[in-house]
């Protein structure tokens, strides 16, 4: 009888532990998301394709990839078009902390990230913007200098971005050839200035931001520019014509953070914004050969006259102009970074790639 008793108040204890756990698990708090303040920065406007793809698909994809686990979310602050930093300022303005991540336009800054530039020392080599971009993120693996030198400036890098088909000349008069450069002053932004070298036309620095108004009041006669962002700032306005010479397609931007906010993220919030980068690397790429050829025609549409540079003349171009691909690689070389090495590589990749190179520059 008391073995009876014994066994009924162990089946009883059972029986009401089963029924109490659930309601211990439903009264139980459920973790709590933690919120992660960021602020991203660029000193163009959201109308600037990567700027446009960054808020549309490099956010979105962070959130989505932390949604995941649900563990963590981020609070996004967006300053873009100058409210925070200048487009020549976002290097500056991440490694004080003005913002957490942003889009740095590297070739502003060839004196503080000269590896960054090895695109645009090598013209006529490549119309492949995601083939630019996948080379380059390569050349950061294989080479620490790359990120070495983003450190230097309280930075993690995360990936570039070309965000053009290639460089094309835009001017307020039909140009067709290089004795049409003579006595033209042409605006660039830095290293692709080197280009006109030798052809009779004055570069002067400036920022896409800045070309309409220096073509319209006649501080320039022709900007080197690629036709989306043409089109999207209204500039074929002032440069209702463009010289179809194919310069190239170049990594013109880099994806960072601030050093500190990157290293208080946790891990996986390090790794979503990392692989994020990736995807949006590769988006960017895709999106720009996707709507380059409708630029084209939107450029003709709003009044703009093509003019395509013959074989002959492209050829005499590149191949007169000087081996800006062998002076940036010495001027690396004599800071220690092994910028012919790099240089090479580069090349033989899009060797690998079979572009329709028109001129070696590690070689010639």
């Amino acid at each position: 009888m008391a073995s009876s008793r014994t066994l009924y108040k162990q089946l009883l204890s059972i029986f009401s532990l089963a029924i109490a756990a659930p309601i211990i698990a439903l009264n139980a708090p459920a973790k709590a998301t933690e919120t992660i303040n960021l602020t991203a920065i660029d000193g163009y406007p959201p109308k600037a394709l990567w700027v446009k793809h960054f808020i549309n698909f490099y956010i979105p994809e962070i959130d989505r990839r932390l949604a995941k686990t649900g563990n963590y979310k981020i609070k996004w602050n967006q300053a873009w078009g100058g409210q925070i930093v200048k487009p020549r300022h976002v290097l500056e303005g991440l490694q004080k902390g003005l913002g957490d991540i942003g889009v740095v336009t590297t070739v502003f800054h060839a004196d503080k990230v000269p590896l960054q530039l090895i695109a645009f020392s090598t013209p006529f080599v490549t119309t492949d913007p995601a083939l630019v971009s996948v080379t380059v993120d390569n050349l950061v693996k294989q080479f620490p200098a790359y990120k070495d030198a983003w450190s230097k400036f309280n930075q993690v890098y995360l990936t570039n971005l070309t965000v053009l088909d290639t460089y094309q000349i835009f001017s307020k008069k039909s140009v067709a050839s290089i004795g049409d450069f003579s006595g033209l002053k042409v605006a660039g932004a830095g290293l692709n200035l080197r280009y006109l070298q030798g052809t009779g036309a004055a570069g002067v620095g400036g920022s896409l931001v800045s070309f309409y108004n220096k073509l319209k009041t006649g501080v320039v006669d022709a900007t080197m520019l690629w036709p989306e962002a043409v089109v999207q700032f209204k500039i074929v306005e002032v440069a209702p014509y463009m010289l179809d010479a194919r310069i190239g397609a170049m990594n013109s931007k880099a994806i960072t953070m601030n050093a500190d906010t990157w290293k208080k993220m946790p891990a996986e919030v390090q790794k979503a914004i990392s692989e994020g980068a990736i995807a949006y690397r590769d988006h960017v790429s895709k999106v720009v050969t996707d709507v380059a050829p409708g630029y084209y025609k939107e450029y003709e549409k709003k009044g703009g006259k093509i003019i395509k540079m013959s074989t002959t003349e492209r050829e005499r171009w590149a191949k007169t102009m000087p081996n800006v691909a062998k002076d940036w690689a010495d001027s690396l070389e004599k800071k220690g970074v092994p910028g012919k090495a790099i240089l090479t590589a580069y090349m033989d990749a899009m060797r690998k790639a079979n572009q329709p190179i028109v001129r070696q520059w590690d070689k010639e």
